[in-house]
């Protein structure tokens, strides 16, 4: 039931991380700074700041969780596999910001698997890609995807506890994730969209 996170980066190869180099995410608690702040390198590095920014992010965290309304050892099992998207559709990293927008538009999709040849290297969410040319006014549709570094995002295996991962997508700010079964292969995207059907299905069952 393991989920890892891949950091931003260029599609170049696979940003698919080796077992030696994963970084395992475990529960939401252990998310703390992993390394100095560097005030050379960082714009912010007030104290205060980054208290604020923890403590919005705690709360977030814990809201969530009174919303499920049980402690952890109570709360029943519930695997990715029950409701994620099997559907995916896959871009080449080689491809351009146009090619992506004009695929999405196509197929009606929010989410793109950017494949480096038969690598996976990354997941590219419309509202990000909307984003990125917000800021990128030089000619940004006919930039190619090789070029730009991409989002971060997080992998799942169809056994990941959907609790967890909720969890992890709001403490990283990211509105999907990457279904890949045992052979490291892409087999469905769970989304936001897919915990708000489940809340609507429990909702009608009288079970939120």
């Amino acid at each position: 039931m393991s989920i890892h996170v891949s950091e931003p980066g260029r599609p170049v190869g696979t940003r698919m991380p080796e077992v030696h180099r994963r970084r395992r995410v475990g529960d939401v608690s252990q998310l703390v700074e992993s390394a100095p702040v560097n005030p050379e390198y960082s714009e912010a590095t007030d104290a205060e700041l980054q208290s604020a920014l923890h403590s919005e992010r705690t709360r977030a965290l814990e809201e969530y969780g009174a919303a499920a309304g049980e402690r952890k050892a109570q709360r029943p099992y519930l695997p990715i596999s029950s409701i994620y998207s099997p559907t995916l559709h896959v871009v080449q990293a080689t491809a351009t910001v146009a090619d992506a927008i004009t695929l999405m538009n196509e197929h009606g999709t929010n989410h793109l698997v950017v494949m480096a040849e038969d690598n996976v290297a990354g997941l590219l969410s419309q509202q990000w890609l909307l984003g990125w040319l917000y800021q990128h006014t030089a000619n940004p549709y006919t930039s190619i995807l090789t070029h730009i570094e991409l989002p971060a995002f997080l992998t799942a295996t169809p056994e990941t506890d959907a609790h967890q991962l909720a969890r992890l997508m709001l403490a990283h700010q990211l509105n999907a994730a990457l279904v890949m079964d045992a052979q490291a292969s892409p087999v469905g995207v769970v989304t936001s969209t897919d915990y708000l059907r489940l809340y609507a299905r429990s909702e009608q069952q009288g079970r939120v």
